[in-house]
């Protein structure tokens, strides 16, 4: 077995965090040693120690809360922590600094892939986990398996000692989403993986989050001027999101999490969207070359669940692959099978991410714009109601 990985540094990535519910936990102790996952539960934020995550407005009132996670498995962890932990449980088989220039055939009709820099590569089979603009999904399905999902996102790491004392307060330590008319909104996302750790080993925490943290991402529809903002960078990006939130009518301090973010971690992307339909992911006939995660069934962060999609796809992959290995079946009919679960999984996330997707676009419009400035209120006085007493200061 070997990987191929385009980065020079296994740190080199984009994201932030990254959160795996029960079913991604089982997957990966499917693929990497005990030691491994001891190590990545010990540098991950429990789920179960939060508060229930909330729902706001744009002014920052509390509209009402998601539910109870007291029971809740899940937990998040960096996406660079995670990453680290994968690469050195690949070891010397992973191989950075290569970029994938085509995938094709040998003579004798071995998969093979070709490379910008280096020598081809034949293989057994050949997976493509190469992302939402994979080249190996593209080669199979022979065209794009995704396209813009209507939605421009920005995302930031902002630390909670960098909050006012309100700020903190409202916030509280839990995850949150905001949204308002004209199709904004703010999700607010908490990370602890000290406070707040799986496991009692700080000798095996390696999480690069040192202590509490908000992982933000904002979400406006897509448009020349949006679209606009993503040639941006650093403090230039964040001020003029701060402007575009403004221009909407957004509360000052509910958008403190966005203006003492650290400049450097402020980045935009392109919310991409594959096909919620089964039958349209994955449309290739089975064979040796074939591909997971975002690569098939590119989802928008809006449902928490891409990446714990993908670890499952890996381990869906393995538990075939031994099967083929056992003689039970042949290479194709388990890579079919496979593809057959990809697709159903894929399928679900989709239609999940893309609910909350369709929602946001709602709002864009003249009646939904409506809807949202009238309802808001009224929920926020209905929140305010239920409350048995006030935490923190008003607003």
């Amino acid at each position: 077995m070997a990987a191929f990985d385009r980065d020079t540094e296994v740190a080199a990535t984009s994201g932030y965090h990254i959160t795996l519910d029960e079913r991604a936990q089982s997957a990966l102790r499917e693929l990497v040693a005990p030691e491994i996952m001891e190590r990545l539960l010990a540098s991950a934020s429990a789920l179960r120690l939060r508060d229930r995550d909330a729902f706001w407005d744009r002014r920052g009132r509390l509209l009402g809360h998601g539910p109870d996670l007291s029971n809740d498995a899940g937990v998040d962890i960096d996406r660079i922590t995670l990453r680290t932990l994968l690469a050195e449980a690949v070891g010397d088989d992973l191989h950075l600094g290569r970029t994938v220039s085509g995938i094709g055939h040998g003579e004798d009709g071995t998969p093979q892939v070709r490379f910008t820099d280096a020598a081809p590569v034949t293989a057994d089979l050949v997976v493509g986990a190469d992302g939402t603009h994979s080249l190996v999904a593209r080669h199979l399905a022979g065209g794009p398996t995704n396209r813009p999902a209507g939605i421009i996102g920005f995302s930031g790491r902002t630390s909670l000692g960098d909050l006012s004392l309100g700020e903190q307060q409202r916030l509280g330590p839990r995850s949150g989403l905001a949204i308002g008319p004209r199709g904004a909104a703010l999700y607010v996302g908490y990370l602890d993986p000290v406070g707040n750790a799986v496991l009692d080993a700080p000798e095996l925490r390696m999480s690069v989050t040192t202590g509490p943290t908000y992982v933000w991402g904002g979400m406006f529809p897509e448009s020349a001027a949006t679209d606009a903002l993503r040639g941006l960078r650093d403090g230039e990006l964040q001020a003029a999101l701060l402007d575009r939130f403004r221009a909407r009518g957004w509360a000052e301090h509910a958008l403190e999490v966005i203006a003492r973010a650290d400049p450097h971690s402020v980045a935009a992307f392109r919310f991409n969207a594959a096909s919620t339909r089964a039958s349209d992911l994955a449309p290739w006939p089975a064979g040796r070359i074939t591909a997971l995660g975002d690569a098939v069934h590119a989802t928008p962060p809006t449902a928490g669940m891409g990446a714990s999609a993908a670890i499952r796809d890996a381990a869906s992959l393995l538990m075939r692959l031994s099967e083929a290995a056992d003689g039970a079946s042949t290479l194709t009919v388990a890579v079919s099978r496979f593809e057959a679960g990809m697709r159903q999984r894929g399928s679900e996330i989709l239609t999940l991410a893309m609910k909350k997707v369709r929602w946001i676009l709602a709002t864009e419009t003249r009646l939904g714009a409506a809807a949202t400035a009238a309802t808001t209120p009224i929920l926020a006085t209905a929140a305010l109601l239920r409350r048995p007493h006030r935490r923190g200061p008003s607003r």
